[in-house]
């Protein structure tokens, strides 16, 4: 890895290279590095983008290199960064382009706790297909689930790895840096609402009412008719 590559951004890198292109640096979509005529780490930027279009025909995508770079992310780069058609496309050069992504997709704002894991993780997934969405998104053609590729229904991509493991990780890069693991939000939890009355219960209540009514107006007629007596 590259040397000004900073540990967490590092850390974070390997495993992205290592679930995109396991066999290296040199690698071109499908492993087929084999058919070129000179490795992939010993050309030039300028000469890989010219290349790129044959690689689309050729190999169905324009991925190269550990990151599997697109050549329409390479061209961008070159114009954001005033790159030259002449840097080697070398392991660290590799690196440093990387790293560059990982900022561009809020890597500053994830280890400064601006944004949330599922946040950072969905922008990662936007940059390198075969990372899940960390929770139910938007894709890029339809809606996905947690664990799916961003890119997942377009018959090109797909998730690599669980979802678990990329939190996980991502909470591993917080911590080799010194930072805390930053809880997700979670959604507020409404109370129940108090259980209705039950419905025969005040009829119960009147019915209760009216019987000792009833009662009450009997024994008071029998006093009045004692009295009444007791009078004559």
């Amino acid at each position: 890895m590259d040397i000004t590559v900073p540990t967490g951004a590092a850390l974070l890198l390997d495993f992205i290279g290592g679930i995109e292109a396991p066999r290296g640096y040199d690698t071109i979509y499908g492993n087929n590095q084999g058919k070129l005529p000179k490795p992939l780490t010993t050309m030039m930027l300028g000469d890989i983008i010219n290349e790129q279009k044959n690689w689309t025909r050729r190999f169905r995508s324009s991925a190269s290199g550990r990151y599997q770079f697109m050549r329409a992310t390479l061209i961008d780069l070159s114009k954001e960064l005033h790159l030259s058609g002449a840097p080697v496309f070398n392991a660290d050069f590799q690196d440093r382009l990387g790293y560059h992504l990982l900022k561009r997709r809020g890597y500053e704002a994830f280890m400064a706790g601006k944004i949330s894991r599922s946040e950072f993780g969905k922008r990662l997934a936007k940059e390198w297909a075969s990372l899940p969405v960390l929770a139910p998104t938007q894709g890029g053609s339809r809606k996905v689930s947690r664990g799916q590729s961003f890119y997942a229904g377009d018959g090109l991509n797909k998730s690599l790895v669980k979802p678990e493991t990329v939190e996980a990780l991502l909470d591993r890069v917080r911590v080799a840096v010194g930072q805390p693991v930053q809880p997700e939000p979670t959604k507020p939890v409404m109370s129940a609402p108090a259980p209705a009355e039950p419905s025969l219960q005040k009829p119960q209540t009147t019915e209760l009412a009216k019987g000792l009514a009833f009662w009450l107006q009997l024994i008071g007629k029998a006093i009045a008719a004692l009295f009444s007596k007791k009078g004559h």
